[in-house]
C-alpha cells in the first residue's frame, strides 16, 4: 500500500522498514525528512537528516533515486522467479560486479571436459527444461587465444590458457550464472562460471592475463572485465609480457 505524503510519511516509512528487516535481507537506503530522493549510506544530500529505509519501502513510497550517489534502481530478482526455469540471471539481478552474485542461487554443475581456454563441457545438475544435461559452455565476456579452431593456427599463449582452464575446472564442481543470451550462434550455452572458492573464473582468466575482455557482444560485467584487462596488460601478466 502506497503511504501518502503527509507528516507522518517518513516515520510511517521507518516503521514498515523495521518490520520488512526482520523478514527479508533488502539493501537499505536512506531518506530524509523534507526530500523526494532515497540515498547511499554517505550522499551529501543526507548532511541535514538520515533516516535508513529498506529500497523496497522508498520505491513503493514514490521515492526517486538520488542522480549523484546512483543507489540501486529496483529490488534485486527473486531466484525463484529469475527467469522461467529459475536461471539465475546477472543482468535481472542488477549485478555491476561479478562478485557481487550469490552462490546460493546458480545452478550446480561439474566439468566433465575441456576444449580451450575459453569453452568446456558441464554436466549440469537438475537441469531446468531449456538446458541439457551435458552441455557445451562457452564463457561470457572473455576470449583466450585460439588452440583449436579449424581455419587458424594456434595462437600465442593459447596453450597456456588452454592448459590454465584445465587444470583449474577439469573434474571440478562449479556454479553457473547467466546473462543477458542464453546461447551463442553455435547453440553452446553461455555462462559464467564460479568455482566453489566463489570466483569468477572468466573474470580470473582475463585478471592474470590468459584472455581478453570480449565486448563484441553486450554483457553485465563489461566495465569490470575491460578494467581487468587493463590492469593485465599493465602488469604485462600472461599474453601481455615480452
Amino acid at each position: 500500500m502506497k503511504i501518502k505524503k503527509s507528516p507522518w510519511r517518513v516515520w510511517g516509512i521507518v516503521l514498515a522498514s523495521l518490520f520488512v528487516l526482520t523478514a527479508a535481507d533488502e539493501p537499505v537506503v536512506y531518506v530524509t525528512n523534507s526530500g523526494k530522493k532515497y540515498h547511499l549510506e554517505g550522499c551529501a544530500s543526507l548532511a541535514r537528516s538520515k533516516i535508513a529505509v529498506t529500497l523496497g519501502d522508498a520505491l513503493r513510497s514514490g521515492y526517486g533515486a538520488c542522480g549523484v550517489c546512483a543507489p540501486p534502481g529496483s529490488l534485486p530478482a527473486d531466484p525463484a522467479s529469475a527467469s522461467p526455469g529459475g536461471l539465475y540471471r546477472v543482468d535481472q539481478a542488477n549485478l555491476t560486479r561479478s562478485g557481487e552474485a550469490s552462490l546460493s542461487r546458480m545452478l550446480r554443475a561439474e566439468v566433465v571436459g575441456h576444449i580451450d581456454g575459453d569453452t568446456v563441457r558441464v554436466r549440469i545438475v537438475n537441469p531446468p527444461s531449456e538446458l541439457k544435461t551435458v552441455e557445451t559452455l562457452r564463457m561470457i565476456g572473455v576470449d583466450t587465444p585460439e588452440t583449436v579452431h579449424p581455419n587458424r593456427p594456434v595462437e600465442p599463449f593459447g596453450i597456456e590458457a588452454s592448459n590454465f582452464t584445465k587444470e583449474r575446472l577439469f573434474g571440478k564442481s562449479v556454479y553457473l550464472a547467466f546473462d543477458w543470451d542464453l546461447r551463442d550462434h553455435y547453440g553452446r550455452l553461455l555462462a559464467y562460471i564460479y568455482p566453489e572458492a566463489g570466483e569468477c573464473f572468466n573474470a580470473l582468466l582475463i585478471q592474470e592475463g590468459y584472455g581478453y575482455a570480449y565486448p563484441a557482444f553486450p554483457f553485465q560485467f563489461k566495465s569490470e572485465f575491460e578494467a581487468l584487462e587493463k590492469a593485465a596488460r599493465s602488469a604485462q601478466r600472461g599474453l601481455w609480457g615480452n
